[in-house]
């Protein structure tokens, strides 16, 4: 099942999503004419996790990870699949990573990789853009816009070995499966629960396969994750 949320003139409704319909207690909605996608849920917080795959590690350079490197976006870097990616001023070096995400669905702590399945309500995915040039990951990742997520959650998806591939524009950028991470989603989820309580709503995501890399305003990224769907963002060309 897939899982969606909608912005109409009165307000947020969400519900079942198929074939352009958003069905919901009060009845269906046409998604793009009664109102745009919002992110797929309300996180309180998003967690990411970087250096999860060993290409990325060789391409950037960077020393493997003994346990799950993470960092956390806030809920105000959202913005949903079709909205503009903001190309801040104070960044020449902004970067696209297409990202598998989890929605926990129950409030949970302290689980072990298997008891991970019963708390997921399902995925989705997720841009993790950054604007490299900047010190620090917050000042990089933490930004409105930062976290482009959706269109929607899929509830019967098996995370452990999803293709995946990412084009910018008409360029293939990306692809991989997620048989590559480092750590299993289910070993992250758990890694997380050991140190904060998750609450439905809340989004982990699992890093980045190889070759994230430059985009520049008038771009579109479209990410796709077999048996999830495609998240698409172009970059405002406003700059």
């Amino acid at each position: 099942m897939l899982y969606a949320r909608l912005l109409t003139p009165h307000g947020p409704v969400e519900g079942r999503y198929h074939d352009g319909l958003l069905h919901t207690d009060d009845g269906p909605y046409r998604v793009g004419i009664d109102g745009p996608l919002l992110p797929p849920c309300t996180p309180s917080a998003l967690y990411c996790v970087g250096r999860n795959y060993a290409a990325t590690l060789e391409q950037m350079d960077y020393d493997r990870p003994e346990a799950p490197d993470f960092f956390i976006k806030p809920p105000a870097s959202l913005i949903p699949h079709g909205a503009p990616i903001p190309y801040p001023p104070w960044t020449n070096e902004l970067t696209y990573a297409g990202e598998l995400a989890a929605v926990i669905g129950t409030r949970c702590f302290d689980l072990a990789p298997g008891d991970v399945p019963e708390v997921v309500q399902g995925y989705t995915i997720m841009n993790d853009v950054d604007a490299l040039d900047q010190p620090g990951r917050t000042a990089r990742k933490a930004f409105t816009g930062a976290a482009p997520l959706g269109p929607w959650i899929a509830t019967d998806v098996d995370p452990t070995a999803l293709p995946m591939h990412t084009y910018v524009n008409e360029e293939k950028r990306q692809e991989a499966t997620t048989a590559q991470m480092l750590f299993s989603p289910y070993e992250i989820i758990a890694f997380l629960s050991e140190r904060f309580v998750l609450t439905p709503g809340d989004v982990v995501a699992f890093g980045s396969p190889a070759n994230p890399g430059l985009i520049t305003p008038g771009d579109t990224v479209r990410i796709t994750y077999e048996g999830i769907g495609t998240l698409s963002n172009a970059v405002d060309a406003a700059r």
